[in-house]
C-alpha cells in the first residue's frame, strides 16, 4: 500500500464539490434541481476578449511566456491599479499566475515555515486554512459575527497575534458573507498590523461586484507602511466572467514577488498564453460588459433578497458585494427537525431539489452560501421551493 505525504493527508475535503457531486448525480437521474451554489458568473466572457484570445492564436502566440506573466499584461496591471486604485506598482512587483488561487497557493509557499500563524477571519473562503497548512503554517481563526457585519474588529486582531503571527488575509468584498470593510475598519486594522509587523493579504476578487452606496478600498491604499506590507491578490475571473481561463496576480514586495515567480518557474512555467492575451484586453478593452453584469447582480439582490429573508427562520444580512447571501439558518433547521445546519442543507437537495452551500465549509455552522450568479426565474423558484419546505416541516 502506498503511503501520501503528510501533508495531504490533513486536508479537510470540499464540502462545495460534495454537494456538487451529489446535485449532478441527481440531475444524471431526471430530478430537476436548482444549483444555488456556483462560484462563477453566468456570463459568457465578454465578446472583445474572446476575439482578443482566438487573434493571438492566429497570430501564433502560442509558445512559453515568462514565468511571472507577459511583459504587456503586467503593465496591463500596472495600469489598472493606478486608474481604480491610485497604486503605483512596478513590473518587478508583479506575478502573474494560474488564477488568484493559484497565486495565493503560490504565496504561501514562499511565505510560510513550519509553524508560522496566518490569521483567517470566520466565515472565510474555504481554501484559505487548507492553502496555510499545505505550506506548514497555522491557521489561527478569528470569528466574526453577523453582529459585527462578519468583520472582525481592530481589537479582536490584537488579541490574536502571538510571537509567530505572519500575516492575516483580508477578503474585501467577502466570500461567502459579500460584506465591504470600510476605509476606517481598515485604518484600524492596518494600523494593528504596523505596530506588530504583520504581513497583509488582502483578496479583492470581488472588487468590481459592489451595490448600493458601498464602495471598494484596498488596504492598500492607505498609507505606505500599508503598501509596503499588503500583498494584493487579485484577477479577471470574476470581474470579466473568465473564471475557466485561470488569471490571477499579486501586487506587493518585490522579493516576494521574485520568490513566487522563481517558484512558479519550476512548477507551472508560466501562465496560459492565450489567456494572458485575452487577460491583457480584459483590462485594456471596454469595461462596459463589467459594468451590464455588476447591475444585472444587483437587479437580482433587489428582487431575492426580501423573498429570502422572509423565509420562516432564515436571519441575513444584505451583501454589499460579491453575489452570495448567507443566512443564518440555525433556527429553520431546528424547528424543521434537523440536528444541524449540513442535515438540513442536505435535505434541501433531495427534498426541495435545492442544491446550497453549507457554511461549515466556510467556518460558520449556522449559516448556508446561497449564490444568486444565476437566471432571475431560477433564483425565485428556488427560493420558492426552500420556502414551501421549510414551512412545510415547520414545528413549534
Amino acid at each position: 500500500m502506498i503511503n501520501l505525504a503528510n501533508r495531504v493527508q490533513t486536508l479537510t475535503p470540499s464540502t462545495t464539490l460534495a454537494i456538487t457531486a451529489k446535485a449532478n448525480e441527481l440531475k444524471a437521474k431526471g430530478v430537476d434541481v436548482i444549483g444555488l451554489g456556483a462560484g462563477e458568473p453566468d456570463y459568457n466572457t465578454p465578446e472583445n476578449i474572446l476575439l482578443a484570445a482566438y487573434e493571438s492564436m492566429k497570430e501564433g502566440k502560442t509558445k512559453y511566456t515568462p514565468s511571472g506573466g507577459l511583459p504587456a499584461l503586467k503593465k496591463a496591471i500596472i495600469d489598472k491599479l493606478q486608474r481604480d486604485q491610485q497604486l503605483s506598482y512596478q513590473p518587478n512587483e508583479i506575478m502573474v499566475g494560474i488564477g488568484a488561487k493559484h497565486v495565493l497557493y503560490t504565496l504561501f509557499q514562499v511565505l510560510l515555515n513550519e509553524g508560522d500563524e496566518v490569521i483567517i477571519p470566520i466565515p472565510y473562503w474555504v481554501s484559505y486554512p487548507e492553502q496555510v497548512k499545505l505550506a506548514q503554517g497555522v491557521p489561527v481563526y478569528i470569528e466574526a459575527t453577523a453582529s459585527q457585519e462578519y468583520k472582525i474588529t481592530a481589537e479582536q486582531l490584537r488579541e490574536a497575534i502571538t510571537d509567530r503571527t505572519k500575516a492575516i488575509i483580508l477578503n474585501t468584498p467577502s466570500n461567502p458573507t459579500g460584506m465591504i470593510y470600510t476605509k476606517e475598519e481598515l485604518v484600524q486594522l492596518a494600523e494593528v498590523c504596523r505596530e506588530f509587523d504583520i504581513l497583509i493579504v488582502s483578496d479583492e476578487i470581488y472588487e468590481k461586484l459592489i451595490y448600493g452606496e458601498a464602495s471598494h478600498t484596498s488596504v492598500a491604499e492607505l498609507s505606505d507602511d500599508a503598501k509596503n506590507r499588503t500583498i494584493v491578490i487579485n484577477g479577471v475571473s470574476k470581474s470579466h466572467s473568465m473564471t475557466g481561463w485561470r488569471i490571477g496576480y499579486a501586487a506587493g514586495d518585490a522579493a516576494i514577488i521574485k520568490a513566487m515567480t522563481d517558484l512558479a518557474s519550476h512548477s507551472t512555467s508560466n501562465p496560459t498564453t492565450t489567456s494572458q492575451y485575452a487577460a491583457i484586453e480584459a483590462y485594456n478593452g471596454t469595461q462596459e460588459p463589467v459594468e451590464e453584469m455588476r447591475k444585472a447582480f444587483e437587479s437580482r439582490l433587489e428582487t431575492i433578497f426580501p423573498k429570502v429573508a422572509a423565509i420562516p427562520g432564515f436571519k441575513v444580512l444584505r451583501p454589499q458585494g460579491a453575489f452570495y447571501l448567507l443566512p443564518d439558518v440555525s433556527e429553520a433547521a431546528q424547528k424543521t427537525g434537523y440536528n444541524s445546519v449540513d442535515d438540513f442543507a442536505t435535505a434541501l437537495l433531495t427534498e426541495a431539489n435545492v442544491a446550497v452551500i453549507p457554511g461549515s465549509g466556510f467556518g460558520s455552522h449556522s449559516t448556508i452560501r446561497l449564490s444568486y450568479a444565476t437566471s432571475l426565474e431560477a433564483l425565485e423558484k428556488a427560493v420558492g421551493r426552500i420556502h414551501e419546505f421549510v414551512q412545510s416541516k415547520w414545528n413549534d
